[in-house]
């Protein structure tokens, strides 16, 4: 097993030469990858078996459906891959330019960060989601998976290794920890000598741990803690199908609703909103007044206004009013994604501005929160804090900008 210190140097001394790869050199890594991945399934879904096996009755079915490779999932991953290599490449990208009295030109552009940490949980896409991701924006990464993943990890990253050094390339721009234990992740903490940034993509409990032990930049990429709000305009059939898909189409996945907020004035509609996902398996729980309002419902403490479930659990609070609804998100949320379902544009204006979060939905779900949606063709993560980034991590996210300056002999008075 390479060291951890010897990945991240190797990645490092790759960074500089991918950050002077052209854009058809890139395309062409990303190209071979998505290949090889289409090539390897039967190596790779074997590899992912024996994640799954070992995680019946150790992890929640929600979790075990994030680990689960499928046939749509793996097409995903190679559609993803093969959409970055589509895009615009940001590097080089001349922001701005202009030129003072003395004569000197000056162009700000689009560079690489350099080499990327990545310290992920139990979702095997990511794997390739950060590789292509880094790759097309110039960045060498270095990789470091949870243990509940590390077989599909593992075959994942050859996979990549293999296509790359095939093909003639470093294959030293994607670099893997083959050691799932906490001390491999303080260790990549502490290379901040090599890696230039940190992303850790799991819950809460990850995201402290990294801000607590790196020791270069961090961009914090935590839970969703999602709520939604159904205002007393909202049109009800419509809250209803949104409400829905937000909460059950996936709900082991950080941008699934968490938290339904309702306005007390239409807070009787509130059972026939929520009949459908009771009979579909959804657990509600709430205060003492859901619980009349909603049969079977479960009485549940502060806590749960906090809580992100990641499985088929939805806690419901009654409000008297908007700016109460927007107090509650603003105390309770992880500023990943939250909704205002509602038709009175007055009320809309005041959430957009109020509520504090990375991305805003209006009339829509929460389920959009994802690279692959917005046209990025993947994510490295969801930025939860405001600098350097917000939202979903793509390809200018995983840029800095530097000053290019042209003169002539020039010097300084």
């Amino acid at each position: 097993m390479i060291s951890v210190r010897d990945v991240c140097l190797k990645a490092k001394e790759a960074a500089f030469e991918l950050a002077a790869a052209t854009t058809a050199e890139k395309n062409a890594m990303l190209n071979c990858i998505a290949d090889a991945i289409l090539a390897n399934k039967d190596k790779i879904y074997d590899a992912n078996k024996i994640d799954v096996e070992n995680a019946k009755g150790n992890l929640s079915s929600s979790m075990v459906d994030r680990l689960t490779l499928t046939d749509a999932r793996v097409q995903t991953m190679v559609d993803g891959v093969r959409q970055v290599a589509k895009l615009p490449d940001p590097i080089g990208e001349v922001t701005d330019s202009w030129e003072i009295k003395n004569g000197l030109k000056f162009t700000k552009v689009r560079v690489p960060l350099g080499t990327i940490g990545v310290i992920y949980e139990a979702r095997p896409n990511v794997t390739i989601d950060v590789a292509a991701l880094c790759l097309k924006s110039g960045n060498c990464v270095v990789l470091r998976g949870g243990k509940e993943a590390i077989n599909s990890n593992r075959a994942l990253y050859e996979v990549i290794a293999k296509a790359l050094e095939t093909k003639g390339f470093n294959q030293n721009v994607v670099g893997f920890i083959d050691d799932t234990s906490r001390d491999s992740s303080l260790e990549l903490l502490k290379q901040g000598d090599c890696i230039d940034v940190v992303i850790p993509r799991g819950g809460d409990g990850l995201k402290h741990f990294v801000l607590e032990n790196a020791t270069m930049p961090v961009i914090a990429s935590a839970g969703g803690v999602c709520h939604a709000y159904i205002h007393e305009s909202a049109n009800l059939d419509l809250a209803e199908k949104v409400i829905y898909n937000a909460k059950m189409q996936r709900p082991s996945v950080c941008n699934a609703l968490e938290q339904l907020i309702i306005d007390r004035k239409i807070a009787s509609h509130l059972p026939s909103l929520l009949v459908r996902m009771v009979k579909d398996g959804c657990s509600i729980n709430g205060d003492e007044e859901v619980c009349r309002l909603v049969p079977g419902a479960t009485l549940c403490d502060a806590t749960e206004y906090k809580k992100e479930h990641l499985d088929y659990v939805l806690t419901v609070s009654i409000v008297d009013n908007y700016e109460q609804a927007i107090n509650q998100i603003n105390n309770n949320n992880t500023k990943h994604s939250d909704a205002i379902i509602a038709q009175d544009e007055k009320v809309i204006d005041i959430f957009k501005k109020k509520v504090d979060t990375g991305c805003l939905y209006v009339n829509t779900s929460t389920r959009f929160t994802d690279g692959f949606e917005f046209g990025f063709g993947a994510e490295i993560g969801i930025s939860t804090q405001k600098l350097h980034a917000r939202g979903p991590l793509a390809l200018k996210q995983l840029t800095s900008e530097k000053y290019i300056i042209v003169g002539n002999g020039q010097i300084r008075q």
